[in-house]
């Protein structure tokens, strides 16, 4: 059974320093703090690797999420992960729970979660998943 749920969220999204000894302009970390409404009612946290191009409108980009709240009225946390890349300016993006990371009354959720990014900046979600059914 496939659920959908829908809103928007906002997001903020912070550098950090890199560990270890890379000093590579071209790579970046950075901290993600999100609060989601709508259908998820919550927050999200996580940390984001950049690697950026010598190629205008070529990057790619890896991210964990943990995400805490209620999924149309169910209490729980799950993890995110995101794997995105850009060639030319033609973007890829895919966000997938992370297998059995749900919590509470969101334990075995699944899915895919999509972002939207309207004329403005404004962000919303579009996450298709599925819940086990509760006997």
């Amino acid at each position: 059974m496939s659920n959908h749920a829908t809103g928007p969220f906002d997001v903020k999204v912070a550098p950090q320093p890199l560990s270890g000894p890379v000093e590579d302009a071209l790579l970046g970390r950075f901290s993600l703090e999100k609060q989601y409404h709508g259908d998820l009612e919550g927050t999200g946290n996580g940390q984001m690797l950049t690697a950026g191009s010598e190629v205008k409108g070529s990057a790619g980009y890896v991210a964990i999420e943990r995400v805490s709240g209620n999924l149309h009225g169910k209490a729980g946390t799950f993890a995110l992960m995101h794997v995105g890349t850009m060639g030319h300016g033609q973007q890829h993006l895919e966000i997938k729970v992370v297998p059995d990371s749900g919590t509470g009354e969101l334990v075995g959720l699944a899915g895919t979660f999509n972002i939207l990014i309207a004329e403005g900046g404004k962000h919303s979600y579009d996450f298709e998943y599925s819940l086990p059914v509760v006997k």
